[in-house]
């Protein structure tokens, strides 16, 4: 009897283990990751940045509430939100008030899926073996017919009401102690939302320092502004996998980026020109699949300096 159900009952215990990590202590094990990125013109001081995103908001969640007023302690030059910050339509307020103390810095944001459209319940495990598994990932982003529309103007005028620039397929520019920082955002093009040709052309010539900013970074969003000549773009989306392999790495990016550059600072280079590029892992999940393994919820401080 031992040795026929040894092995199988060890296993599911091991698994059972997982999953009780995975969903009670690391989806709650919040990081600060920390990055210096060489972007800046020679001579420009060097920029403090918190980039804060997929915090995919539910009712009651007061550790993350807390951890995210405490990034107000960081002192940032400014706050960039890349968006998903809801995963319940009661969310909005719960949002705004975590999110309170940063908006006494300068910042901007654009919005993901999640923000639009409630998430919707699905088999966790389908994105591991459906052949649009890259697309798919566990965001639970559903369909646009029927949907489930969350309240994303209120959040909208919340973050416009707290100073906050509005990036949906547009530029804008924020001045941090004389420097022009000019950002050019996009919608999301997980859902197709992004609409490039209005904000192409590349940097401005009036700004000190250009970048750019979506949710999901899809590779025709990534190209376009690298061939634009944007040394710094910014996204979220992917939750850094998610659910990862210790040693081995994420199996998916929900969108069509590869998994070497599922979160963290890397480069993408299109038309002979490159990019830096920081993807956020986020610092939440989707209601319905509230697991992160080998992934911890993140938030990043990115130090900008001189071009090296």
């Amino acid at each position: 009897m031992r040795a026929r159900y040894g092995v199988p009952l060890g296993i599911a215990a091991a698994g059972a283990a997982g999953l009780v990590y995975a969903a009670g202590f690391e989806v709650r094990s919040f990081r600060l990751r920390r990055v210096t990125v060489p972007v800046l013109p020679a001579g420009m001081r060097p920029l403090r940045v918190l980039q804060v995103s997929d915090i995919h908001m539910v009712g009651g969640q007061r550790k993350k509430q807390r951890w995210l007023r405490s990034l107000a302690g960081l002192r940032p030059d400014f706050v960039i939100n890349t968006g998903d910050n809801l995963s319940d339509p009661q969310g909005v307020p719960e949002v705004l008030d975590s999110l309170g103390p940063l908006m006494e810095f300068p910042g901007a944001y654009v919005f993901g899926s999640n923000d639009y459209y409630g998430p919707t319940l699905r088999n966790p495990a389908r994105y591991l073996f459906e052949k649009t598994a890259g697309r798919h990932g566990l965001n639970g982003n559903p369909p646009i017919v029927g949907a489930v529309h969350n309240p994303w103007e209120d959040l909208r005028d919340g973050f416009d009401a707290g100073g906050w620039l509005n990036l949906t397929n547009t530029r804008g520019t924020l001045k941090i102690e004389g420097a022009s920082v000019e950002l050019t955002g996009l919608d999301d093009p997980h859902i197709k939302r992004d609409r490039y040709a209005r904000v192409a052309g590349g940097p401005s010539d009036d700004a000190d320092f250009s970048m750019a900013v979506v949710h999901a970074p899809y590779l025709r969003a990534l190209d376009a502004f690298a061939a634009d000549g944007y040394p710094l773009i910014l996204g979220g989306h992917t939750h850094g996998g998610q659910l990862c392999i210790p040693f081995y790495g994420a199996l998916v990016t929900n969108c069509d980026l590869d998994t070497d550059r599922v979160k963290g600072l890397s480069t993408h280079t299109a038309e002979g020109r490159t990019s830096y590029l920081h993807v956020s892992a986020g610092c939440g999940t989707s209601r319905y699949t509230p697991v992160r393994f080998a992934c911890p919820p993140e938030a990043t401080l990115m130090t900008l300096v001189g071009r090296e």
